[in-house]
């Protein structure tokens, strides 16, 4: 009776060593071979002698798929059962392609390794012959072991299991054992007829070579080709967008730089549903955006909505007119009462698209709803896609990229926090009850990795030191340019800091000395800021409860909190480091304001709530004054109609001189009550209105009547502002008088009060051509198309007269406009992060600037800087306090390096030269790694291309601090995603 082995109550992997240990020669049929399975009894073959009849001969059969089994059973074409040459060299290829794929399965292991190369050696030397039986589907599994015994010279194992160690110990299988003489005869018969059958071949030195040519090859790879390799993976899509996509004719004039961008957003586009393009200021975004929706216009017949900021409508339906899109253009402002009727766009371009950071938006809504309801494919335009938090860069995937979407990747770094693996995944879920391949998953995370892993999939991205490292041209002087497709050079010029200095003491007013003085820091400093915290006075219990839209209010004014004072503060000390008159305007209509508060109160009457958003207060978002009425036309959730224009609805301070020069309390009071009345009215809409009774009146009326009064003494310590004497002002006269009396010169602040004030008296001193632009201007694109008609393409229409030589600007406006006909600004004031500086000549450091140096002018107080460094170092400590006593570490604003400001009062060389952020993606910088090490290397690029997909080496390295030992891994997932990580000796991410 023989015995059965099902690998449950007797396993057949023991049985068959034992067996093997006293014979000379084996015969195995199987019908699935794992190459790595081998080592289970490799040893055992080791000891044959070798050739045809000492040795192990294995017999595979060719697997059919089942489809092709339903087709050869129902063919309508009768065969004669032979095979030809052809079938049979095809069908070896087949087979050497599944081994190949076999080793690329799974991670491989030393011992792995070291069997596969005793494999390699057992088959060169013919004590394992393998061959392929192709004349039919073969799923036979015998096993025959010939011995040196005189009793059972022949013991044969008849059943399920292939040559595998599942088949062999591990899964449930049917085998018995053959001892009958009688019965091995017979098998081995059927055996040898098989292996000398015309379509069994001989694929035992295929395989040698298979596994010499794997990652259990005996000499190791180079490091570079491994390195290489990675990059022809990383860089797939680059190289898939190459083949896939023709950059339209009228688009031939683009640098490779720009084609490679357009060709890999079109598949990001194709293949996801959108592509957020990234590159820096002065790439030409809007070209890449334009010639990306041309190809989806010629390919795929889709017609495009650009959506964009006001000021930048015009500049798109020129670019619309130019290139013969099939598009609309519409501004942002009107998206709310325009998208729900429109009809279907099945592409939606968003320009500056990191405005559409706030989900909560109803703008931010309505578009989300459109691009859904709509199925349309996104392509998003941001040269500064997230500011302060990823979650920017996921509010604007939100777009096209429902939060539950299985994404086919997870947040790796967070699931490793969390304990990695499974049991990471599992806390994760538990914790947050969502999917972990799900955008909403990455939200969760604040690591660096996990974002730069999603957003290769999505963001193209380059930064200007990246295009000058690899797609610019060297001329003879050493210098880098870009090449026109007419020949012409762009070069990539020299950024020079100046310094303008100008006095804070000594003058005949001392106007700024008194600016900078103790009493001003200190009364800022000791601000109450009441109608930035209103959340800090609404009561507890209410006579008369909040209706729903006035509880709606309330939960807002909680959300802003110690944020909207921290903002409201440090724009205080930033106006006042612009220019004396927009502190002291900012300054009157605080004050005013407040009194429109008490006014308010006094009489029972609702309260005129401002903008409670954070973003609004940050001057990178809005130049006006938070406290003037035009700051609420920036308030993202007033739609505009097509009749709306940008009026000038300030309200006037003071009615006539005598109030503007006294300046008391009884004159604010007597202002207010009036402007109280135009607020109800006129501006009813600019504001959201809350009952008085809702708050704890007696301590919010004391808090705004202190400040108010702190703040009157500080316009009576100041007095009048007389530019005349402005000492700031006479120094940047003498700059475009006397230094660059010819030259185009570009200002910059941050303020439109100062915008306004610098334009009027620049007149007021004679220069012509001054002209001023701020986020209220009606249409920027003429005034910086004046300014420099040449880079946009204006050159014959603007006369010598229209022409403007100075241009005064705030950062706000700078979004999206060709500007370098200059090569001089001038910051009027210091923004207070490095980058903001670094952005402002970036305006004007773009493609086609012709000067060989940008001259970056700066003013600083001619006494030292330290009163400003002290001033601002004041301010924080004050902030920090503050964010301490509520418990919060948010950041009011960006970080000040006093290095910075010393390193422009001294014109440090390079202080300028620092990219807006140093972070390119992935597949673009691996694209030009692959690249660069090919194009002029065509047996370079085979020999990678052909190499299998699992390999690795080592090189001797001693660790440095900023390169220590590790591994650097690539590992592609099931769902086709890429991964990289590099490892340190402990198995730790590096």
């Amino acid at each position: 009776m023989p015995r059965i082995f099902d690998n449950i109550d007797l396993q057949l992997l023991p049985i068959l060593r034992e067996t093997l240990k006293v014979s000379y020669r084996a015969d195995f049929c199987v019908g699935y071979f794992n190459l790595r399975g081998w080592r289970r009894i490799d040893d055992l073959i080791e000891q044959y002698v070798g050739g045809e009849n000492a040795c192990c001969r294995l017999l595979i059969g060719m697997q059919s798929l089942p489809s092709d089994e339903v087709h050869a059973a129902f063919s309508l074409v009768s065969g004669d059962g032979r095979i030809d040459n052809s079938s049979i060299v095809r069908f070896k290829k087949r087979m050497a392609a599944e081994f190949r794929q076999q080793l690329t399965i799974g991670a491989p292991t030393n011992q792995d390794e070291a069997g596969l190369r005793r494999l390699s050696h057992q088959l060169k030397s013919q004590k394992v012959i393998i061959k392929l039986f192709l004349r039919h589907s073969l799923h036979a599994k015998l096993y025959l072991v010939h011995r040196n015994d005189a009793n059972t010279p022949t013991v044969g194992f008849l059943g399920s299991s292939n040559l595998t160690l599942p088949g062999l110990a591990k899964q449930g299988e049917l085998n018995v054992d053959i001892l009958d003489h009688d019965a091995c005869n017979k098998l081995q018969k059927w055996f040898s007829d098989r292996w000398q059958d015309y379509g069994c071949v001989d694929i035992s030195q295929e395989l040698a070579e298979i596994i010499d040519r794997s990652w259990a090859r005996q000499e190791l790879v180079s490091p570079y080709y491994i390195y290489l390799k990675i990059a022809y993976h990383l860089s797939h899509e680059a190289i898939a967008g190459l083949s896939e996509f023709r950059i339209p004719r009228e688009f031939n004039n683009l640098f490779d730089f720009q084609k490679a961008a357009v060709q890999l957003a079109a598949r990001h586009v194709t293949r996801r549903g959108g592509v957020l393009v990234g590159d820096v200021v002065g790439l030409g975004k809007t070209l890449v955006g334009t010639a990306l929706a041309k190809i989806l216009q010629e390919d795929c017949f889709l017609e495009t909505l650009i959506i964009c900021p006001k000021n930048l409508v015009l500049m798109w339906q020129e670019y619309v007119n130019n290139y013969r899109l099939l598009a609309e253009v519409m501004p942002i402002s009107q998206v709310q009462n325009k998208l729900p009727k429109l009809r279907r766009y099945r592409v939606v371009l968003i320009d500056e698209s990191h405005n559409l950071r706030n989900r909560e938006g109803k703008r931010y809504r309505t578009i989300t709803e459109y691009i859904a309801a709509n199925e349309s494919k996104c392509i998003l335009l941001s040269a500064t896609p997230y500011n302060k938090s990823y979650l920017d860069l996921s509010a604007q995937l939100r777009l096209f990229v429902p939060e539950d979407q299985d994404l086919g990747l997870r947040p790796e770094a967070l699931i490793n926090e969390l304990g990695g693996s499974s049991v990471g995944e599992l806390e994760f879920i538990r914790k947050h009850q969502c999917s972990v391949r799900s955008l909403a998953a990455f939200e969760k995370s604040e690591h660096p990795d996990d974002w730069r892993e999603l957003m290769k999939r999505y963001m193209v991205r380059r930064t200007r030191s990246f295009i000058k490292e690899n797609y610019a041209h060297t001329d003879e002087t050493g210098r880098k340019y870009l090449a026109f497709s007419d020949g012409r050079r762009s070069y990539f010029p020299q950024r020079v800091p100046r310094s303008l200095k100008f006095p804070l003491e000594g003058s005949d007013t001392d106007f700024y000395a008194r600016l900078y003085s103790e009493l001003v820091i200190e009364v800022i400093n000791q601000l109450n800021l009441p109608r930035y915290g209103l959340g800090n006075y609404i009561i507890a219990k209410h006579k008369q409860p909040p209706t729903d839209t006035e509880q709606h209010f309330i939960n807002s004014l909680f959300r802003g909190g110690r944020r909207l004072m921290g903002f409201s503060r440090t724009n205080l000390f930033k106006r006042l480091e612009s220019s004396g008159v927009a502190f002291i305007q900012s300054i009157e209509r605080h004050i005013l304001r407040n009194f429109i508060y008490l006014y308010a109160l006094e009489h029972g009457l609702d309260i005129p709530i401002g903008t409670q958003e954070a973003e609004l207060l940050d001057t990178s978002n809005n130049d006006e004054d938070a406290d003037s009425v035009v700051a609420a036309l920036f308030d993202t959730e007033i739609e505009e109609d097509d009749s709306t224009t940008s009026p000038q609805v300030e309200v006037t301070l003071f009615s006539n001189e005598e109030e503007k020069a006294s300046k008391t309390e009884k004159v604010f009071r007597q202002r207010a009550e009036s402007i109280y009345q135009e607020y109800t009215t006129r501006y009813q809409r600019r504001f959201k209105w809350l009952r008085s009774t809702l708050f704890d009146i007696k301590k919010l009326k004391r808090d705004l009547l202190e400040d108010a009064k702190a703040l009157i003494n500080v316009l009576q310590q100041c007095g009048e502002w007389n530019p005349q004497k402005d000492e700031k002002l006479t120094a940047l006269i003498k700059l475009l008088t006397k230094t660059h009396p010819q030259d185009k010169v570009l200002i910059f602040t941050q303020f439109a009060d100062t915008v306004r004030y610098l334009a009027d008296n620049l007149q007021l001193s004679q220069i012509t051509n001054v002209a001023g632009v701020t986020g209220q201007a009606k249409d920027p694109t003429v005034m910086t198309g004046r300014f420099s008609p040449v880079s946009n393409g204006k050159r014959e229409q603007i006369s010598s007269s229209d022409e403007l030589r100075i241009l005064i600007a705030t950062d706000v406006l700078s979004e999206g406009h060709n500007l370098q006909d200059c090569a001089i600004i001038v910051n009027w004031d210091l923004p207070w992060a490095i980058i903001r500086l670094i952005q402002r000549a970036g305006r004007v450091d773009r493609i086609g600037q012709n000067a060989d140096q940008i001259l970056c002018y700066s003013f600083l107080p001619a006494e030292g800087v330290e009163r400003i460094i002290n001033l601002r170092g004041r301010l924080r400590k004050r902030l920090q306090e503050n964010a301490e006593v509520v418990g919060t570490d948010e950041a009011f604003f960006e970080d000040d390096d006093a290095r910075v400001i010393l390193d422009l009062y001294n014109e440090k060389s390079g202080i300028l030269d620092g990219e807006e952020d140093t972070e390119v993606d992935l597949t673009s910088e691996a694209f030009q790694i692959w690249k660069k090490a090919t194009d002029n290397n065509p047996g370079l690029k085979k020999t990678i291309e052909e190499m299998q997909n699992v390999a690795y080496s080592t090189r001797a390295h001693t660790p440095q601090p900023v390169q220590p030992e590790g591994v650097l891994l690539y590992m592609k997932t099931t769902e086709g995603n890429d991964s990289l990580i590099y490892v340190d000796r402990l198995f730790s991410p590096a």
